[in-house]
C-alpha cells in the first residue's frame, strides 16, 4: 500500500541534511532519477516483487496509484517526503514542471519480467 514517509532533515546555518536509509523498508539495490519529462507521463505499471520509494529532488510530480483497495494520488513537491510503493501499487508518474527531477530507490535490480502493464 503507498504510503507517504517524512524524511528526517537537520538543518542548520550551513544548510539541510536529508537522511533516508533508516525509513525505507527495504534494502536498497538500485538507484535512478527521472528528468527532462517533456510533457509525458511516466511509469504506468506495478511490479511483481520490486518495492519502491519516490523523492521529488525538484519541481514537481503527481503519483497516481491504483490498488485493488484504492485510487489515490500524491503530490511529491518537497524533498523531505517519500513516497513508498508496494509492488501491487499500479504507479503513474505525472510530472507538473518539465524540469522535475524525481529520484527512485528500488529493493531490486531492472527485470522486464517484473513489470506488470495492466492495472
Amino acid at each position: 500500500m503507498a504510503k507517504i514517509f517524512k524524511i528526517p532533515t537537520y538543518t542548520n546555518n550551513k544548510g539541510s541534511l536529508s537522511v533516508i536509509e533508516k525509513i525505507i523498508p527495504f534494502r536498497i539495490k538500485r538507484v535512478y532519477y527521472l528528468y527532462n519529462f517533456r510533457k509525458k507521463n511516466r511509469g504506468q505499471h506495478k511490479h511483481k516483487k520490486n518495492k519502491q520509494f519516490l523523492i521529488c529532488l525538484f519541481g514537481n510530480v503527481v503519483i497516481k496509484v491504483i490498488n485493488k483497495n484504492y485510487l489515490k494520488t500524491f503530490n511529491l513537491s518537497k524533498r523531505d517526503y517519500g513516497l513508498f510503493l508496494d509492488p501491487q501499487d499500479w504507479h503513474e508518474i505525472i510530472p507538473k514542471n518539465n524540469n522535475s527531477v524525481l529520484l527512485v530507490l528500488a529493493s531490486h535490480y531492472f527485470s522486464k519480467k517484473d513489470y506488470i502493464d495492466e492495472v
